[in-house]
């Protein structure tokens, strides 16, 4: 339960036991053993919590759309999403297959994401410590490590899709503790009927989040069916407030909690490739603003 909601509680307990030592009424006393009104937003993130924690697999086609408003402009890719949890780690990978750009024909365009522990890294006998993500690109025939956190508290534990979601807004899958921290957190009313198997959750960023130099806000759908989102879109900073650009992810035929084989992380870099341009994080002092190490998408 949030603090709000214990705060909430807290005053009703106040105000209902007031009233009874006041009034010296019996039917105060039903008044005040009643359970204070819980918080819609609360309840629809404690269930969101609640599906993530059980999350040990994930499997899905996923659509990727970016549009520039300012240029008329929009791209959308389209693939495969992987991702698994086990034994305290966990490893996620996008296969982008397609690419379509404007009104020309979907062409092939393959590009691959793949977020894991460094430990699985392995080139000319450097160690790779942390969590990193590994952008192979085949139409510009190049790779590139990015290092997204340093090795962690051996006691916790960090999500690959909490980091992932720096860099693609996928945080309806995240821990959602922390979302009322970095956001204000609202519930938005469906008036489509046909949208009433969702609940659409708007998130507007805060003026001291972390995420105050990439997005003005976030919006995602849970799916009442799966429990898990169904589709995110984020409005961007850049590059003119108000007039982001615009980026939607759609989790289409979602496959929850169904075996893979580890043997989806596994990749190999092309002969013709260059060598893997590698970028481990800032020296601690050095941090760059948030969102800067991006994947150069």
């Amino acid at each position: 339960m949030s603090k709000m909601t214990t705060i909430i509680g807290a005053l009703v307990l106040l105000l209902v036991g007031g009233a009874y030592w006041a009034a010296g009424r019996p039917e105060s006393v039903g008044a005040r053993n009643r359970p204070a009104q819980v918080d819609p937003v609360d309840a629809v993130l404690e269930q969101l919590n609640k599906k993530t924690r059980q999350l040990r697999s994930y499997q899905c086609q996923i659509e990727h759309k970016y549009v520039q408003p300012l240029l008329e402009s929009q791209a959308i890719r389209k693939g495969v999403l992987y991702y698994m949890r086990s034994e305290g780690k966990s490893a996620l990978r996008v296969n982008f297959e397609t690419l379509q750009q404007e009104d020309e024909k979907e062409q092939k365009a393959v590009e691959q994401y793949i977020v894991l522990d460094g430990t699985l890294l392995n080139h000319r006998d450097r160690q790779f410590k942390g969590i990193w993500l590994v952008h192979i690109d085949y139409r510009m025939e190049e790779v590139k490590y990015y290092q997204l956190a340093e090795p962690e508290d051996p006691n916790k534990t960090m999500d690959v899709f909490e980091l992932a979601s720096k860099n693609l807004p996928m945080l309806g899958f995240t821990k959602t503790e922390e979302l009322k921290k970095q956001f204000e957190v609202e519930l938005i009313g469906q008036k489509n009927p046909e949208a009433g198997d969702f609940t659409q959750v708007r998130l507007k960023v805060k003026p001291n989040s972390v995420y105050k130099d990439d997005f003005l806000s976030i919006d995602f759908w849970i799916d009442k069916k799966v429990g898990l989102p169904a589709k995110v879109r984020a409005t961007k900073i850049e590059p003119e407030p108000p007039n982001g650009d615009i980026e939607e992810i759609k989790f289409l035929k979602p496959k929850v909690n169904k075996d893979i084989d580890q043997k989806v992380f596994e990749f190999k870099i092309p002969k013709d490739f260059g060598e893997p341009e590698i970028k481990p994080l800032p020296e601690k002092g050095k941090q760059q603003p948030h969102g800067s190490g991006n994947s150069d998408r």
